[in-house]
């Protein structure tokens, strides 16, 4: 497994985590929004990785675009949400080595 893929489960996670009504809300506002900042290097460093393995970079570009926007109250739940899903079932693609050794 690439370090993309792990990057995009780990991230995955944590944008579930910060998707989670109240509670994710209140851990972003309680560490003054710096989870927001934590995860836009995550997601860039993720994006990275990804186009340097050739992977699909739509879960890293969408959790980017979230860190952004994401101090908007409900819109941030939900975009949070939405990154996790696209992360997450980016994640579970297998690596474009692991499918050329199959073949």
């Amino acid at each position: 497994m690439s370090t993309s893929r792990v990057l995009k489960w780990v991230s995955g996670g944590l944008e579930a985590f910060l998707g989670i009504p109240f509670l994710g809300g209140v851990v972003v506002v309680s560490l003054f929004w710096a989870p927001l900042g934590i995860m836009l290097a995550l997601h860039i460093i993720t994006l990275v990785l990804t186009k340097r393995d050739g992977g699909d970079s739509v879960g890293s570009i969408l959790g980017i675009v979230t860190s952004c926007i994401a101090w908007i109250p409900f819109v941030g739940m939900i975009m949070h949400i939405l990154s996790a899903i696209f992360l997450m079932i980016d994640a579970a693609k297998p690596d474009n080595e692991e499918s050329d050794h199959a073949a």
